[in-house]
């Protein structure tokens, strides 16, 4: 038996959820087709999502997930320029016209599709992003030349967590672009994703007892993200998220983290999205995005 899982038309955050619905119950027993012939566009958050569900499948040792690639030449090229072809060739078997096109050869990529499994792994992505990063955010968000150190370590906690919470590996990706519909204006997106044991399992140990029968996935984020907690009983540990958040309140930037079955974001004025969303569908680890908008002369 074969589950088709159809990959959205657009591919972003705000239909991962129809996504992760499709899976069913997790890990699915039939092997999974992931249709995205159809799809017309993806963020990074959609196609490291797609990396991380196959991964998910592999580690839970399910047959190998085949892929159909997008029949749009143009949206296959896109994904090809952002590495996303480069990473899936060993988790898929892809079905369909595989551009040959190399990563990064797209100006809006600012960092192509990337795994993320040792600390060594951290370091090198940061020295490869910070030269076009500093000059994107200047250039064309209008901030601030010494707050691309902020944001190199918004990218690098956002990647830590995967090493110190996940268990296993996860994928990075970052692009910039512009968000005519939600916002009307060019932004910078970081996703991070990795299909370990999620933030409720992580802080179990140390978080559990403390919020009784309340404990779940929501209260997890909250404790992470909210109230700066972390597994690691050392003083000082669980203070990459709220660095993070510090960052985005000085830029209106917005963080949402999803894990399990529930969602949690810090919510900037420009955004209508709810802060914390329950029962959602189960997705395995933690899926985090960062969105950092162009700045109104008045913030600058």
């Amino acid at each position: 038996m074969t589950r088709i899982v159809e990959i959205p038309a657009y591919f972003d955050d705000r239909s991962f959820d129809q996504f992760a619905q499709a899976h069913g119950a997790w890990p699915p027993e039939e092997r999974i087709l992931f249709d995205a012939r159809g799809a017309q566009w993806a963020s990074p958050y959609g196609l490291i999502g797609l990396l991380t569900s196959a991964q998910g499948l592999v580690e839970a040792q399910r047959e190998k997930p085949l892929l159909t690639v997008p029949t749009n030449a143009d949206v296959s090229r896109y994904w090809g320029r952002a590495g996303f072809f480069a990473q899936a060739a060993d988790l898929f078997e892809l079905h369909g016209k595989v551009p040959r096109v190399k990563p990064e050869g797209e100006s809006d990529v600012l960092l192509t599709v990337t795994p993320v499994r040792a600390s060594e792994d951290i370091h090198d992505i940061v020295g490869r992003i910070q030269e076009r990063a500093s000059h994107i955010l200047q250039g064309e968000l209008g901030i601030e030349a010494k707050a691309t150190m902020g944001f190199a370590m918004a990218l690098s906690e956002a990647c830590q967590n995967i090493l110190e919470h996940a268990g296993t590996s996860g994928w990075v990706a970052v692009h910039a672009y512009s968000w005519r519909k939600r916002l009307g204006k060019r932004v910078v997106v970081i996703a991070v994703s990795d299909a370990g044991v999620g933030f409720r399992r992580s802080l179990e140990a140390s978080q559990g007892r403390r919020f009784g029968d309340r404990w779940g996935d929501g209260r997890a984020l909250e404790a992470a993200l909210v109230q700066g907690v972390s597994r690691f009983r050392d003083p000082g540990r669980g203070q990459g998220l709220a660095g993070i958040k510090r960052y985005l309140s000085r830029w209106d930037g917005k963080i949402s983290i999803r894990s399990g079955v529930a969602r949690l974001s810090i919510v900037p004025s420009w955004d209508d999205d709810v802060p914390l969303h329950e029962s959602l569908p189960y997705f395995p680890g933690s899926q985090v995005q960062i969105v950092i908008p162009a700045q109104d002369a008045a913030r600058r």
